[in-house]
């Protein structure tokens, strides 16, 4: 044990920042076991508070950074670091109803939810909200966290000292045991990301250039858009129905027999949209398609077609 929390008492407070700071960056190295291990070998309150104060600065630098970088990508960012995520199919759209419901105040409580630190900092930056009050609430909840897992480790400190003395009492063997545990988290979630991704696959897709070309000859279908906490001025595309993944499908004033459905999100692999197709077509709906790309794909050929009006859509099969 001497080993372990020797390492942790001599730099605990650095090993914390850059666990932290690497997390809040988005990579799924979680750094809550850290936080906790650091406040039971902390041997003074200056020493537990030098952790905190560095596990609460590497939370502004990383949320900071992601701030800056939503103001200028917004939406394009969000679908970045939700690939980097382990539960992509939900992380946008729950971290959008999240701040778009409560606002800057999610972050108070957002570091606790995993993979929403980062894309609620993204949101802060996206929506305008304006630095000094961003950085007001990102600290309080960066103190809140880290002081939740200092606590922890405190309260507890018996028996994280024996579960650190079992592991320096295996040496290397314990550091692997550590490693093994860390990867086979990482596998879990990623197979059931894989799962996932593989049953939706039956839900067929459809490019926006297909769509643009339903539109030009006069086959407009029914859009669907289920991106999360949508205000009424949020763009869109033109005509779509704003409609929660969670929603009953008695909503839709559509009948199943008629028609054709085109689904979009904002998240990767369509996953939402897709989701919410199966959904009705499991309720009798048939014509239905989740757009490919989303509505990220649906903006950039708007801005292709405004730049360059005299080029038509190219004609592709359904």
């Amino acid at each position: 044990m001497q080993d372990i929390q020797t390492l942790l008492q001599l730099y605990g407070g650095w090993l914390v920042f850059f666990n932290v700071l690497v997390e809040q960056a988005g990579l799924p190295i979680p750094a809550y076991p850290m936080l906790i291990a650091a406040g039971a070998a902390a041997q003074s309150v200056g020493g537990w508070l030098a952790v905190w104060l560095l596990a609460s600065l590497a939370c502004l630098l990383a949320d900071s950074a992601w701030y800056l970088a939503g103001q200028r990508y917004g939406g394009r960012l969000l679908g970045l670091a939700c690939k980097v995520s382990l539960s992509q199919d939900s992380c946008i759209r729950q971290t959008q109803k999240l701040y778009l419901r409560v606002g800057v105040r999610s972050l108070l409580v957002c570091k606790f939810l995993p993979g929403a630190g980062a894309l609620s900092t993204i949101m802060a930056g996206l929506t305008g909200t304006p630095y000094r009050r961003f950085l007001a609430y990102d600290l309080a909840g960066s103190l809140i966290w880290a002081a939740s897992g200092l606590l922890a480790g405190a309260l507890f400190k018996d028996l994280v000292n024996d579960l650190l003395d079992l592991l320096d009492r295996y040496g290397a063997y314990g550091l692997l045991l550590i490693a093994a545990a860390l990867a086979l988290y990482v596998v879990v979630r990623g197979l059931r990301r894989w799962v996932l991704v593989r049953s939706l696959r039956s839900v067929p897709r459809l490019s926006v250039d297909e769509l643009l070309q339903w539109q030009a000859d006069g086959r407009t279908p029914v859009v669907i858009d289920v991106r999360a906490g949508l205000a009424d001025a949020t763009p869109r595309i033109p005509g779509a129905l704003i409609l929660d993944t969670e929603a009953q499908l008695a909503d839709l004033d559509l009948d199943p027999a008629q028609g054709r459905i085109v689904i979009y999100c904002a998240c990767p692999n369509e996953i939402s949209a897709a989701r919410l197709a199966a959904r009705l077509r499991a309720a009798g709906y048939r014509h239905i398609w989740a757009l490919r790309g989303g509505y990220e794909a649906w903006e950039r050929a708007a801005h292709s077609a405004a730049a360059h009006p005299d080029a038509a859509p190219a004609r592709r099969g359904a």
